[in-house]
């Protein structure tokens, strides 16, 4: 028995193929130069963690993500 599939809110099965296929057809120096693109934004930044940090970080920026669309804490 085959199980059935969940995704986050606003994806669905044609979507995950979208990006999958994005990512294979890619080659070498647009996968770099995607990377480095995104290192190139001033509003956010990459950084190592301790993966036990992660859960919280991932809830402060959830939280910040709220604030800035007006949504009240769960």
């Amino acid at each position: 028995m085959k199980k059935k599939s969940t995704y986050p809110p606003g994806w669905d099965e044609a979507r995950v193929h979208r990006v999958l296929a994005h990512y294979e057809e890619q080659t070498e120096a647009e996968t770099v130069a995607e990377d480095e693109a995104a290192f190139e934004h001033q509003t956010q930044t990459a950084m190592e963690v301790p993966v036990e940090l992660v859960p919280a970080i991932r809830e402060l920026i959830a939280k910040h993500r709220n604030k800035a669309k007006g949504k009240s804490p769960d």
